[in-house]
């Protein structure tokens, strides 16, 4: 059976310790004898106290044998006490596969066992990753990668999507689905898929510029002017293009290019359609004006966005 170790410090997030350990609970139930063992551990054990104010009991990390452990995020400050740096460096060396979710990269971090990998972290706090472990190639805009035996993973539900890949890895893909239908999460997100969609990071004040924007999403392969939005919007052009500028921080054909973009990249990741088709199919007018659109907003070019996704699909 495949013990994995929950490690916690005072003032973690519930949400990122739940959301992982019930999907490998959740796998128990679809594997005969059952896959896993589970055991929420910290320095010395006892209540562990959260952010949220509950307790959770714990065991010690010390003299017990994981072939799994995953730092749990939290409040950053309890990663820098020496003791739980310690512990977690005796953990990550003698643990066949590490993994952290969210915050828990700056544990994982402090180890020294992600310098000269890839590693991410909640899209928020990368930059501080980045800035205190430099010798780390953090990639802000990832659900979770895996990068040999060191998994990490952005925060809250994607903690979901990376036990959902340790459980594909661990028990095969059926599993890992019928553990993603119980849990009524889509089973599964790549790993490189952005941390947050082009329509949340916009996130317009009135209606009407949301049902523009919800317009243009259905309606990619199509050209979208102005007019045509604005039309969507019920308003007149310049009201529109007034209104959209100052709720988004966007032009409209700004906004649909990003759009476009993100539609690409998930099907780029996730499949083998020629690059000309996927260009055609979300509306770009030729596959060199979707290669200028990716280069500006993601710095790359399709083909090394393809090539990224499908080298985590093979891990």
């Amino acid at each position: 059976m495949h013990h994995i170790g929950f490690f916690v410090c005072p003032n973690h997030r519930i949400l990122d310790l739940a959301g992982p350990l019930g999907a490998f609970e959740e796998a128990n139930i679809f594997v005969e004898d059952n896959a896993y063992r589970l055991s929420v551990i910290s320095e010395v054990g006892g209540a562990v106290v959260g952010s949220s104010g509950v307790p959770i009991h714990t065991q010690s990390f010390r003299n017990t044998a994981f072939d799994t452990v995953i730092f749990i995020g939290g409040n950053i400050a309890p990663f820098q006490s020496p003791g739980v740096i310690a512990a977690a460096k005796d953990l990550a060396a003698r643990t066949a596969r590490v993994a952290s979710v969210c915050t828990g990269a700056f544990l994982l971090a402090a180890t020294g066992h992600l310098d000269g990998r890839r590693a991410t972290t909640h899209w928020r706090l990368a930059p501080e990753l980045q800035q205190r472990y430099p010798l780390i190639r953090v990639e802000a805009d990832r659900i979770f990668i895996a990068d040999d035996n060191f998994w990490t993973s952005a925060g809250i539900s994607a903690g979901i999507d990376l036990a959902l890949a340790l459980i594909e890895t661990d028990c095969g893909t059926e599993i890992a689905r019928e553990v993603a239908r119980e849990l009524v999460v889509p089973y599964r997100r790549s790993g490189g898929q952005s941390q947050f969609s082009a329509m949340s990071q916009m996130e317009p004040e009135s209606d009407r510029i949301r049902m523009a924007l919800a317009f243009a999403r259905d309606h990619l392969v199509e050209p979208l002017p102005i007019e045509r939005l604005a039309e969507a919007a019920r308003l007149s052009v310049r009201q529109f293009g007034r209104a959209f500028r100052r709720q988004t921080g966007e032009t409209p054909a700004k906004a649909v290019e990003r759009l476009r973009v993100e539609v690409a990249c998930v099907r780029l990741q996730s499949g083998s359609e020629p690059i000309e088709q996927i260009a055609k199919a979300v509306g770009f007018s030729d596959p060199e004006r979707m290669r200028r659109a990716f280069v500006k907003l993601h710095g790359h070019p399709p083909q090394a966005i393809r090539r990224a996704g499908r080298q985590e699909n093979a891990v």
